[in-house]
């Protein structure tokens, strides 16, 4: 049994200032921040520039990081740096700067297409250290052996899974939490608890990842629709912050399930944000996993999220929560149309994350699938 997560996890209030001893310790020198316009404007933007300026570093900003980065983005963004001194990468943001970060860590290390990492440790060189500040409770990207790529010409999302890729020091702030809106704040947050639900489920879990998955799951049914109300709420913002790193953990190191395969698909074909994806599909998908499984347990599922312990219970209970986040309930008013859906379970059933799903699915039954949940 093996836990893989980043070395040092800050938390709190003063989680930014904490870095300064880290890359103390460490003698770095120099570095890229890559965040965006938004964030470059910030106050935790100035506050990051602080730490940096009592500890010398040098550093490039790129603050063009967008929604779902694509392979031009990520080539563009090594530009800065490629073949001049830097010893680490700060992604400041949520998952799309992170995923950004990896791929510049990636791909500035080597002359190969980023393209030859997708699928499962695939990476057989060094990548520069990834510094992970998180201003958005859901991804867990800060703490995951995960990068998501869009191949814009593809209309798909690649995954390159390998724990090369996990950040050497991971950052949730809490102040610089607190200005999610709540839109961000629901579908990032139901993203979190798609997380924990999968790794609960996948094949690969254990005793460990199960730990962080169900504790993961009790704190965003405890504090989710808390942060969502009112986003000023510093003991709903910092629960659900431990939360989505936990789910983060749990899923880095028991991967995930048909959930993301899907969400995968839909947003590269019709650039939807990641987390309203996965909030849609997760009832869809679960009812197909009972279907094709009565044998698959709910108890500590139901249990953590104060639902009947039942699949349909649990089912239920995921749906109200979306309800309250202001979450479509199907994915007809996402965009999604039948005409796609042949090629998004095509494209779903090559995406890595599928294949620690407890129940595997042939074409035309995930297509039945989604014609359901349309």
């Amino acid at each position: 049994m093996q836990l893989n997560l980043p070395t040092i996890n800050l938390f709190g209030e003063q989680a930014i200032e904490q870095l300064y001893h880290e890359l103390e310790k460490r003698q770095w020198k120099s570095t890229l921040i890559i965040t965006d316009e938004y964030m470059r404007a910030s106050k935790t933007f100035q506050r990051i520039l602080h730490v940096f300026s009592r500890a010398k570093i040098k550093f490039k900003v790129f603050d063009q990081t967008r929604p779902d980065p694509s392979i031009e983005l990520v080539e563009q963004a090594c530009g800065y740096i490629k073949g001049v001194p830097c010893d680490f990468i700060l992604t400041l943001g949520g998952g799309s700067a992170h995923d950004l970060g990896k791929g510049v860590a990636l791909l500035s290390q080597t002359d190969q297409s980023i393209k030859a990492f997708v699928g499962v440790d695939k990476i057989g060189h060094k990548v520069l250290p990834i510094v992970a500040i998180n201003t958005t409770s859901g991804t867990g990207s800060e703490v995951t052996r995960f990068a998501i790529i869009s191949d814009v010409e593809e209309k798909v999302k690649l995954a390159i899974i390998d724990d090369a890729l996990i950040p050497a020091v991971s950052v949730n702030d809490t102040q610089a939490l607190l200005s999610m809106p709540p839109s961000l704040t629901g579908a990032t947050g139901m993203d979190a608890l798609t997380h924990a639900i999968e790794a609960y489920f996948s094949v690969d879990a254990n005793a460990l990842t199960n730990a962080y998955a169900v504790k993961a799951m009790e704190l965003i049914g405890e504090n989710l629709i808390s942060a969502y109300m009112d986003g000023t709420n510093v003991l709903a913002r910092e629960n659900m912050a431990q939360a989505q790193f936990m789910a983060g953990v749990a899923f880095s190191n028991a991967s995930l399930g048909y959930v993301h395969a899907i969400a995968h698909q839909l947003g590269g074909r019709y650039h939807l944000p990641h987390g309203l994806c996965n909030a849609v599909l997760l009832p869809i998908v679960i009812d197909g996993l009972v279907k094709k499984d009565r044998k698959i347990r709910f108890d500590a599922i139901g249990r953590a999220l104060k639902a009947p312990i039942s699949s349909y219970g649990v089912i239920g209970k995921i749906k109200q929560m979306n309800k309250k986040l202001n979450i479509p309930d199907s994915l007809s008013k996402l965009g999604v149309v039948k005409e796609d859906l042949n090629l998004i379970a095509k494209k779903a059933l090559e995406d890595p994350c599928r294949l620690t799903s407890p129940v595997q699915f042939s074409q035309d039954e995930l297509v039945a699938l989604l014609m359901k949940g349309l």
